[in-house]
């Protein structure tokens, strides 16, 4: 899976917006103005690993801590709160692995809005 993968499949989830709040290099996706990707466009100064394609996303402790044991292209976040964030070097995974996990930071973040709202994101 390659960036334009990421951000195409992110704007396919309904009602996503993307900005820049935290500069050129990272782009955040957003619903109901609550970011659940945040993917790293290049660009100095986030982490270690400068060089190797990754995006955040927000996943409940119990799912992180399962993710970080299994794959070691799951890690704590960088620059997010390393309980409910893991920085996902996509380049290293398969892109249906990739797509589910969007999906569920999605799906994380819909389940938090109040009922009337999450209606729109949640079916049954």
């Amino acid at each position: 899976m390659n960036i334009e993968q990421v951000r195409t499949y992110a704007l396919s989830l309904y009602g996503v917006t993307e900005d820049q709040a935290f500069g050129d290099d990272i782009i955040n996706f957003r619903l109901e103005g609550k970011i659940f990707v945040c993917l790293w466009l290049g660009g100095e100064g986030q982490g270690v690993e400068d060089s190797i394609p990754r995006l955040a996303l927000k996943l409940t402790p119990e799912r992180n801590e399962e993710l970080r044991e299994q794959f070691s292209a799951v890690r704590p976040a960088w620059h997010w709160n390393k309980k409910h964030w893991s920085d996902i070097y996509y380049t290293q995974l398969e892109e249906s692995q990739v797509k589910e996990w969007i999906r569920e930071s999605y799906l994380l973040i819909a389940s938090k809005l109040p009922k009337a709202i999450r209606q729109k994101y949640i079916q049954g």
